[in-house]
């Protein structure tokens, strides 16, 4: 892929991002905390594999640890933290979303309002980190 559509498909996923953030808050003031912290997972997954898309390189899978740790060290990427932060973001991939990774309880019943503005904090962190880097 050429440098120009490599840029442009990493602009692509990080206006993505973005959009899961802020939907993210808006789910939180909603009071659909589950919804809210996957949606702030799904935004730094997302940021990440921008950075991977600028440089030219596929990123694969979901966790977002795994994508920082393994990420494409552009130049101005500060990941220090990213790869902590990606960890407590990849809890909320699958609990949040099925009732069957939770024992007896919905997602629902399980996610709180500390939970969501938790993940949304990290997430924006970890998104304005890649936002700078491209």
């Amino acid at each position: 892929m050429s440098l120009q559509k490599a840029k442009h498909e990493a602009q692509r996923w990080l206006t993505t991002a973005l959009e899961d953030l802020d939907a993210a808050r808006s789910l939180t003031r909603s009071h659909h905390f589950a919804h809210a912290c996957f949606l702030a997972q799904q935004a730094a997954e997302k940021a990440v594999k921008a950075v991977w898309y600028a440089v030219d390189e596929e990123p694969w899978g979901h966790s977002v640890q795994k994508l920082v740790a393994e990420m494409p060290r552009p130049a101005g990427v500060d990941i220090a933290g990213m790869e902590e932060a990606g960890a407590l973001l990849d809890r909320y991939y699958i609990t949040t979303r099925y009732p069957n990774g939770l024992p007896d309880l919905t997602p629902g019943q399980t996610f709180f309002l500390a939970d969501a503005e938790k993940a949304i904090a990290t997430a924006a962190t970890i998104v304005e980190c890649c936002r700078q880097s491209l």
